[in-house]
């Protein structure tokens, strides 16, 4: 193989790996810092979920964490019963319930951003503003090329 193309393919494996690596330490790193609040990452990936999308289902919200609604659900009923949440019937189809946070929840939310805010701030400390935007508008590329692709189906996937 031509050494520019061995150059481009350690570059795929090595981005690849990058990616992976640095959501894994980041995911990590805050899971320490919302633990000391009182929080798991699956409470806390459901509060901003439901923060930034107030109203969605519980089915809507499984998608997007990429979960089983049933497992939702009991998370749900978690999050009820510390006073987090509340469902209410949708008025189109009474069969679905809207999901909102009580304000209890929104002052969890904010703590929970100002966390977020000083981690990245600590965690991209190294980066200067411009370097900071550049990385951000990249990601924000590469995030739209995928969700262009579209879910693919392979046959470990039933179909």
């Amino acid at each position: 193989m031509p050494p520019d193309q061995l150059a481009r393919q350690d570059d795929r494996r090595q981005i690849g790996y990058l990616i992976t690596d640095v959501a894994r330490l980041m995911r990590a790193a805050f899971d320490r810092r919302a633990r000391q609040i009182g929080l798991t990452r699956p409470q806390w990936q459901v509060l901003s979920r439901l923060h930034r999308y107030p109203g969605i289902t519980q089915t809507e919200l499984a998608e997007m964490l990429e979960m089983e609604r049933a497992t939702a659900g009991r998370m749900l009923d978690r999050l009820e019963r510390r006073g987090w949440l509340v469902r209410t019937a949708d008025p189109a189809d009474r069969r679905v319930n809207r999901l909102h946070l009580t304000a209890e929840a929104d002052g969890i939310q904010a703590e929970m951003g100002r966390i977020a805010n000083e981690f990245l701030d600590e965690a991209m400390g190294g980066l200067a503003e411009p370097e900071r935007a550049v990385l951000t508008a990249m990601m924000e590329r590469v995030k739209e090329r995928l969700h262009a692709m579209g879910p693919r189906t392979t046959p470990e996937d039933g179909a």
